[in-house]
């Protein structure tokens, strides 16, 4: 992974995401809504997601 982030800007934590009552994730750069998933694509993302560290998940929603 080094390759990817080679100015570590993924430990800064940009992304985040929230999940709504209807499984609609929605995510965030820093506080800026920048996309939303749905149905397949949020499901699968939640897939994902759940078991990835920190910096995976990062990289995950970008």
């Amino acid at each position: 992974m080094g390759e990817i982030d080679k100015r570590n800007k993924l430990h800064e934590n940009p992304f985040t995401f929230e999940v709504s009552k209807d499984k609609k994730v929605f995510i965030y750069w820093h506080g800026k809504q920048v996309t939303i998933l749905k149905d397949k694509d949020s499901n699968r993302f939640l897939e994902r997601i759940k078991n990835a560290d920190q910096k995976e998940a990062q990289l995950i929603m970008a």
